[in-house]
């Protein structure tokens, strides 16, 4: 197994199997891993199955008080990882804390009052500490007066990083790491109230709300993988190591809203939303973190998502039904996704959180659906040729969606994009998401018809629905992507660029080359799929 794991750069990567693709019998413990030897000596290396468990229930009811209309739920969410963490981000081994720290050194310490019994202790030298420089409580530094410190510098000793006092001061590499520097993932319990209410102004109008909370269990990056400790100072620091104390990203939402019949079978809403999401997963890097500083993810950041709905309902009036909604919100927040800040960590940048608009963020959003059908029989008032109604239950429904772009980092040089190897280096211009993409539009036509296959005495009823579908009715050529440094779908701008010049002047056909890297500049990604015709049935009974 340590042969396949190649000292960090490995050949195999399991869990739940062997290293050869066996499933694992039986349950390994995570002891196992850095203890279990074959009958040969050799390490067997084995990684558990991930298993975590989940429990959810919920209770809801709905009442009337007056002309109340409540909706009131709770639902409550239990999410345990059940596998180990890490108990200390920063340090890969056992630690002295402040309140054990009497006799170990020759000089007793007087520890400030300000300092708690389980802080970590940081010292001017691993293997013979003789002075302590400052203590760390979480992401919290103090020198050795008590007094906080904005970051860890001041602490730092001749290899560049702090020195915490280890309880076995020989556990210097990450391939000293044991089951000791592990503790069991603390269950997280969510309580998710749910309220909405209404109720009528008058006969043609009411106001509606509702606030809800939602959580999600963590889906990235969170399964536990005890190789990535044990060969973290064999790979390089920028690599991404699995982070198993993930807890639940929880959003919380808002909204309030009116509505008002224009008519019978016509109304008018208006709403308004807020929704805010936190400890969303981001990655980040663990500075002054021993034995090396390392890249993984937690949970950093938060959104708030804001805005407003405006929406036209017509029910079937004359055969004709419409639904139309226009949205403006505003998503702004410190991160994206997950891997927002990941080349930020990888290159040794700070943790920066500060918001920023969200590369969701479409400012207008368009949508309509206009839904034209006949009955039949008595209900029927479309063209007859004799006694036959031609278009009984048959209908057409066409579907509006459009919007505004979304964001995307504009860039201020020209690089090769086209490539195997981006040169130069690409260099933002201006703040991050501030360029937009163009607005789209586009149109679904679909035309169907109901026919009854059962006869009229049969006890069971057989339809048919036959339907033509045409996707992109008018064939527009959205955009979803661009080159950033031209803000075109087609075009990076690098041949023409000085770079560019000099690189078709190297080339053995300056022509063919221009003619292929152009060729592959056409990323059928960047556009929107064209005009697409189906035809199909669906038979139900």
């Amino acid at each position: 197994a340590d042969e396949l794991y190649n000292a960090g750069s490995s050949f195999a990567n399991y869990f739940g199997y062997d290293p050869y693709g066996n499933r694992t019998q039986g349950l390994p413990s995570f002891d196992d891993f850095f203890t279990e030897r074959d009958e040969f000596g050799n390490y067997t290396r084995p990684v558990g199955a991930f298993r975590p468990i989940y429990v959810a229930g919920f209770i809801e009811d709905k009442f009337e008080f007056r002309d109340l209309i409540f909706n009131i739920g709770l639902r409550v969410d239990r999410f345990d990882a059940n596998q180990q963490v890490l108990k200390d981000d920063y340090v890969l081994f056992p630690t002295v804390k402040a309140g054990e720290i009497d006799g170990i050194l020759e000089e007793d310490v007087d520890v400030p009052n300000n300092i708690g019994d389980d802080y970590v202790v940081y010292v001017d030298n691993i293997q013979n500490p003789s002075e302590v420089l400052g203590y760390r409580d979480g992401h919290t530094w103090y020198n050795s007066e008590g007094a906080e410190l904005a970051d860890a510098s001041a602490l730092r000793v001749s290899n560049g990083l702090p020195a915490p006092l280890l309880r076995n001061p020989e556990q210097t590499n990450s391939v000293d790491i044991t089951s000791e520097s592990f503790e069991d993932y603390s269950p997280t319990t969510n309580f998710m109230p749910r309220i909405a209410f209404n109720f009528p102004i008058s006969d043609e109008a009411k106001f509606f709300a509702h606030y809800d909370i939602l959580t999600k269990r963590p889906t990235y990056a969170n399964r536990l993988d005890p190789a990535s400790y044990y060969f973290m100072e064999s790979r390089p620091n920028t690599t991404l190591i699995n982070n198993p104390n993930l807890q639940p990203e929880k959003t919380v939402d808002y909204e309030i809203g009116f509505q008002q019949a224009l008519t019978t079978s016509m109304a008018l809403t208006i709403s308004a939303f807020y929704r805010e999401s936190r400890d969303m997963v981001a990655t980040r890097r663990i500075f002054d973190s021993y034995p090396i500083e390392y890249v993984t993810v937690d949970n950093l950041d938060f959104a708030t998502v804001k805005g407003m709905t405006v929406s036209y309902d017509l029910r079937q009036t004359q055969n004709l039904t419409i639904r139309a909604s226009y949205t403006l919100q505003f998503a702004e927040g410190t991160g994206s996704n997950s891997t927002s800040g990941l080349n930020l960590a990888r290159t040794g940048q700070p943790n920066l959180r500060a918001p920023i608009r969200l590369s969701y963020d479409q400012r207008h959003q368009i949508v309509g659906n206009i839904d034209y059908r006949y009955g039949q029989g008595s209900d029927y008032d479309g063209p007859v040729i004799g006694e036959r109604q031609i278009l009984k239950n048959t209908g057409a429904n066409l579907q509006i969606r459009g919007g505004s772009g979304t964001p995307y980092n504009p860039q201020s040089n020209f690089t090769s994009t086209a490539l195997f190897s981006n040169n130069p280096a690409p260099l933002q211009s201006g703040a991050i998401n501030s360029a937009s993409l163009p607005w789209v539009f586009r149109f679904d036509l679909s035309v169907d018809r109901d026919i009854t296959l059962s006869k009229e005495d049969s006890d069971r009823e057989y339809y048919l629905n036959l339907f033509v579908q045409v996707l992109n009715l008018l064939n527009t050529r959205n955009i979803n992507g661009v080159y950033r440094a031209t803000g075109n779908p087609d075009d990076d701008g690098y041949l023409n660029s000085a770079f560019g010049i000099q690189t078709l002047v190297e080339q053995n056909s300056a022509a063919s080359f221009s003619e292929y890297y152009t060729m592959k500049l056409w990323n059928p990604t960047n556009w929107q799929l064209p005009r697409r015709i189906r035809l199909g049935g669906r038979l139900s009974f």
